[in-house]
């Protein structure tokens, strides 16, 4: 029999997470989501979830319509707009650098697609070139990226890519989970036709929400698979002429459907984590995009300068480095587990490891979203470098924090 008696209330460790994300979530987003539950068709409601789309327009810098939230993980982002834009036998071509150019194949796979893959070492990314001509050898349908892949710490420049795929015919998606918020990212500029996000990472809010925005070539596809459920349906609702979209949930047409004017009944908006990304947003907006990447640029290179003043090697090319996450080559004899364990449990810091060929090579140390702040920099080198001392490294005596702290200084005198 169950003993509720051994059930305590919830009341996790203190932590400071300088991982690859999750992070801590900025207060002011944790206050917005207790707030009062409303109808999701109340007034207030849809008011919101307009407000959420005028927002993520300007964090996208965009003018798509369809620029909406889709309930769930950032994984749920990405695999809505794949299932949704990928017809079964469609070729599609994915530019692999680390885990995650791995799960957009995967994800492609579940869609029946033709999968194409191009690969470099992890730690590299991407020239144009090489992409332009994998697009004219495979012809693919869509070409799949990630902007930021924290397996790497790499961000691949997207850019030119959009005019490439303008020139072959082919849609351009980019999975920014990790980078949005804390790199540039212009979806018109770029000619992106899809592009999905997460909150917990640059944005500082918690995981459970994926920002999407959808150009018109994709809305076209979209609405080409178009079919309402029955139950919903009327009689002026006509199928499209393409397959339908092989999940109810992800179907992107009904999302639309739902969060555009006829509010055609889908599912039941997750109004805590719309309270959420809507506050997530209009923090950023407030502080200034410009500003709020910037403020991840400092930050990240700080923490770069203080890793290298400790005496550790970086991996991955720093010219491609994301703002936000940094990897750090494990020094031989470190066991680096065990450093992680010691920052956790006595310092209550988190850093990550990685995955595939770099799993216990590299640390992955992250200064993103509401820990994109100086006090998170310099007590994650301080306790950083006192656990290597006692592992017995030999780190100079407070050369991380100092270094750090002097970046910082001439940062402030370049800016007077």
């Amino acid at each position: 029999m169950l003993e509720i008696s051994q059930f305590d209330q919830i009341n996790p460790p203190a932590r400071l997470l300088m991982g690859p994300g999750p992070i801590n979530a900025d207060p002011r987003v944790l206050r917005a989501m207790a707030a009062q539950l409303v109808g999701q068709y109340d007034p207030a409601m849809t008011g919101y979830m307009n407000e959420v789309m005028a927002l993520y327009r300007a964090l996208f810098r965009t003018e798509n319509r369809w620029t909406m939230l889709v309930d769930g993980t950032s994984r749920a982002g990405i695999e809505a707009i794949l299932v949704s834009a990928i017809r079964p036998g469609d070729r599609v071509l994915v530019p692999v650098f680390g885990r995650f150019g791995h799960l957009l194949c995967e994800i492609a796979r579940r869609c029946r697609a033709e999968v194409h893959s191009i690969e470099v070492p992890w730690g590299q990314v991407f020239e144009p070139q090489v992409i332009e001509d994998a697009i004219q050898r495979v012809k693919p349908r869509l070409l799949l990226t990630v902007q930021g892949d924290t397996s790497t710490g790499q961000l691949q420049p997207l850019a030119e890519l959009g005019e490439i795929c303008r020139r072959h015919g082919v849609l351009f998606y980019a999975d920014v989970t990790a980078s949005f918020g804390g790199n540039p990212l212009e979806t018109d500029a770029w000619g992106l036709d899809a592009v999905s996000a997460g909150l917990q990472k640059c944005l500082g809010g918690p995981s459970g929400s994926a920002p999407v925005t959808l150009g018109p070539n994709m809305e076209e596809v979209i609405r080409r698979r178009k079919h309402v459920e029955q139950g919903i349906r009327t009689d002026a609702h006509q199928d499209g002429e393409d397959e339908m979209i092989a999940s109810n949930y992800f179907d992107l047409g009904m999302v639309m459907d739902y969060w555009g004017p006829e509010r055609l009944n889908h599912h039941t908006e997750a109004t805590s984590m719309l309270f959420a990304a809507r506050e997530c947003a209009r923090l950023i907006l407030q502080e200034g995009l410009d500003n709020t990447i910037a403020r991840h640029a400092l930050h990240g290179t700080a923490l770069l300068h203080g890793v290298q003043g400790m005496g550790l090697e970086t991996f991955g090319d720093l010219d491609h480095k994301m703002n936000n996450m940094l990897c750090v080559t494990i020094p031989d004899g470190i066991p680096g587990e065990q450093v992680r364990s010691l920052l956790l449990n006595d310092f209550g810091i988190e850093i990550g490891t990685s995955f595939g060929p770099l799993q216990g090579k590299i640390w992955r140390i992250g200064t993103m979203g509401y820990n994109a702040r100086k006090d998170c920099v310099l007590q994650t080198l301080t306790a950083l470098e006192a656990v290597l001392r006692r592992l017995g490294f030999r780190a100079p005596d407070g050369g991380g924090a100092q270094a750090a702290w002097d970046y910082y200084d001439r940062q402030v005198g370049d800016a007077s």
